[in-house]
C-alpha cells in the first residue's frame, strides 16, 4: 500500500491551516514523515508556551501525511480521532515531529507522532486513527 508520489511541498499545499502556521515537511514515506514548527509568540498562551493547539496541529498534519502515503490507490482518508499527550512546555526553539504507522489496516489507519524540542525532549506525543476511505463513485 503506497499512496501516490508527491513532493513535500504538494502534500503541504493541500493543508492552508498548516500552512498559515508555518509548520513545513522536511521528508516523507510510507514509513515515517517528518516535519517542524518553530516557536513564535503568535502561536503562545498567556504564559509563553507554544499553545497545545498549535503542537496538535504539527502532529495532526504529519500524521495525516503519514496515513495518506499509506493508503491503496485512489483511496481517501480522514481522521476518526486523534489523542494527544502534553508532556513539557516549549518556549523556544523549533518542535520536530515524527509520524510512523503502528496499524495499516484495509479499513482504518493508525498513526503515532511524537513531538520533540531541540533538546530532544519529548515535547508529546499523538496517536491518531484514519478512515481508510474508498473511492467515490461517479455516478
Amino acid at each position: 500500500m503506497t499512496g501516490p508520489a508527491y513532493s513535500t511541498e504538494e502534500m503541504l499545499a493541500t493543508m492552508p491551516h498548516a500552512v498559515a502556521l508555518g509548520i513545513a515537511l522536511d521528508e516523507a514515506d510510507v514509513s515515517a514523515v517528518r516535519g517542524h514548527l518553530d516557536y513564535s509568540p503568535r502561536l503562545t498562551t498567556l504564559g509563553g508556551a507554544m499553545h497545545g493547539g498549535a503542537l496538535m496541529t504539527l502532529a495532526d498534519s504529519v500524521g495525516a501525511v503519514c496515513a495518506f502515503l499509506n493508503l491503496p490507490p485512489d483511496h481517501s482518508t480522514s481522521t476518526l480521532e486523534s489523542k494527544t499527550n502534553f508532556l513539557r512546555g516549549v518556549r523556544e526553539g523549533t518542535v520536530r515531529a515524527t509520524a510512523r504507522p503502528l496499524h495499516v489496516g484495509r479499513t482504518s489507519i493508525v498513526v503515532q507522532t511524537d513531538l520533540y524540542d531541540d533538546r530532544g525532549g519529548r515535547v508529546a506525543q499523538t496517536t491518531q486513527t484514519q478512515a481508510v476511505l474508498p473511492p467515490r463513485s461517479s455516478a
